[in-house]
């Protein structure tokens, strides 16, 4: 198995740096390929609530003996205190594990205006040991200084649509500034990238695959990948990520892909999925 790269998270828990995303993978078949996945060597896994596959998450990673790092999330009406707690149980027991290594809440929804009451919530789930690490997902900068503010405990991680078509650079920068990880989701730009001329010759130049190249960039700048795939081929494909290097001149050629436009998820500040 290629070595693992790893983050040390504000916490001091440690995270792998590429992991299996398994949104939209169906709850019949997601035992069966995060299983594969797992044989191959990934050890970490993003699931969510909202996907609905956590119990077949845990039900694979409890049939290995590896050590997996499992990251969920709370979706969006299980928001505030008691909600959120609640939430957090029903997560746990679906995946079936002795603790969640990172539970993070998916959407600020700043429009209900209740992430930083949401927020206490996990801070106290962590004081109790019922998680190893929290943090959050989509929130931007004013949401960020708001839990931050209110509670003093910063986030181990924010994960976030990125890629090189949209690389968060702001965003990116207050995470460093402030002790936070960022996770890449949607780390191919669904998938868009892989027609980029740049990227097809950075690919050609070191005999890779976009995706992989694309991927590679992730790594490179600090960023933790979660690629999905539920095809074993394909996962295997991302996994070889790990064993090679991009050099100065590719990474300042991807840093000119960033758009302003190049957003193809939704906006963290108007998204309410599941409050209607």
């Amino acid at each position: 198995m290629t070595d693992q790269l790893t983050i040390t998270l504000n916490d001091g828990h440690v995270m792998p740096q590429f992991g299996l995303g398994v949104w939209q993978m169906p709850e019949d078949e997601t035992e069966r390929l995060v299983g594969n996945a797992i044989a191959q060597g990934y050890r970490a896994v993003d699931t969510a609530k909202a996907y609905g596959n956590e119990a077949g998450v845990g039900r694979a990673v409890r049939a290995t003996d590896e050590t997996i790092f499992v990251t969920t999330k709370l979706w969006n009406p299980d928001q505030g205190h008691d909600k959120a707690l609640k939430a957090f149980d029903r997560s746990f027991a679906e995946l079936g594990l002795d603790w969640i290594d990172l539970y993070l809440i998916h959407w600020p929804v700043p429009q209900a205006n209740l992430f930083a009451e949401t927020w206490k919530a996990l801070v106290r789930l962590k004081e109790e040991g019922r998680v190893h690490s929290i943090g959050v997902s989509n929130f931007t900068i004013e949401t960020l200084e708001r839990i931050i503010d209110d509670t003093g405990v910063v986030p181990a991680v924010n994960q976030i649509e990125c890629h090189p078509r949209f690389q968060q650079v702001e965003l990116r920068a207050f995470h460093e500034a402030n002790g936070i990880a960022t996770t890449s989701w949607s780390p191919l730009g669904r998938g868009d990238l892989l027609a980029d001329p740049v990227i097809v010759a950075i690919a050609d130049k070191h005999g890779r695959t976009p995706a992989q190249v694309t991927l590679r960039w992730h790594l490179e700048n600090g960023l933790i990948a979660i690629p999905k795939s539920a095809n074993p081929d394909r996962q295997g494909e991302n996994l070889q990520t790990l064993d090679f290097r991009l050099d100065g001149e590719d990474l300042e050629r991807m840093a000119k892909l960033d758009r302003a436009d190049g957003r193809t998820g939704p906006d963290p500040d108007s998204f309410a999925m599941g409050l209607d």
